[in-house]
């Protein structure tokens, strides 16, 4: 996930985690966990073959989750009062989730790229190494996501709002042109 061409996963999470100060550490690495729990949840499905799906459909969804996480955030943003959100976290968690679950899908391809021959036999071990790396990879991302807003926010003085909404317009347009490209 840190990889550069996994960009569309970093801008969802980047997207996800925009409205949340490096205070909501608690809640941010909570909606890791549930984006994790979504893709684990379908990429394991998707591996051991309990469920198959149209790639091509799948690539498309990815920018759509990214374009709808970003909408949300621009719409909140300028519904809500405050910067803690406190009262839609647990709707954050469920778009998570659900998103985590189109995510797995996308991760399954690569992951099954990413086998070497012989290494079937090692498939959970696989898998868990995979999501594991994948929650570190996460919050890797998160936590220099949270430097950079700290410094932007606290430092060079730009409103929460506008550091959101400049933000989602950043992620949801780059998502736009996936989408536009694929």
């Amino acid at each position: 996930m840190l990889d550069i061409e996994a960009y569309d996963h970093i801008l969802f999470i980047i997207a996800l985690c925009v409205p949340y100060s490096g205070k909501s550490w608690k809640k941010l690495f909570l909606l890791a966990t549930a984006f994790t729990i979504g893709h684990s949840l379908t990429l394991g499905l998707a591996i051991f073959d309990v469920i198959q799906f149209s790639t091509s459909l799948v690539e498309k969804l990815i920018p759509v989750t990214i374009i709808v996480t970003c909408l949300y955030n621009v719409y909140q943003c300028f519904r809500s009062t405050d910067e803690t959100w406190s009262s839609n976290v647990n709707l954050n968690y469920l778009i998570a989730l659900i998103f985590g679950l189109i995510h797995g899908m996308g991760f399954s391809s690569f992951f099954r790229a990413a086998l070497m021959p012989g290494e079937e036999d090692e498939l959970w071990q696989q898998l868990l190494a995979f999501n594991v790396g994948i929650e570190v990879s996460q919050l890797i991302i998160i936590f220099g996501f949270v430097v950079l807003a700290g410094v932007v926010l606290n430092v060079l003085g730009v409103k929460w709002k506008w550091w959101v909404v400049g933000v989602s317009v950043f992620c949801g347009l780059v998502a736009i042109s996936l989408l536009l490209n694929i």
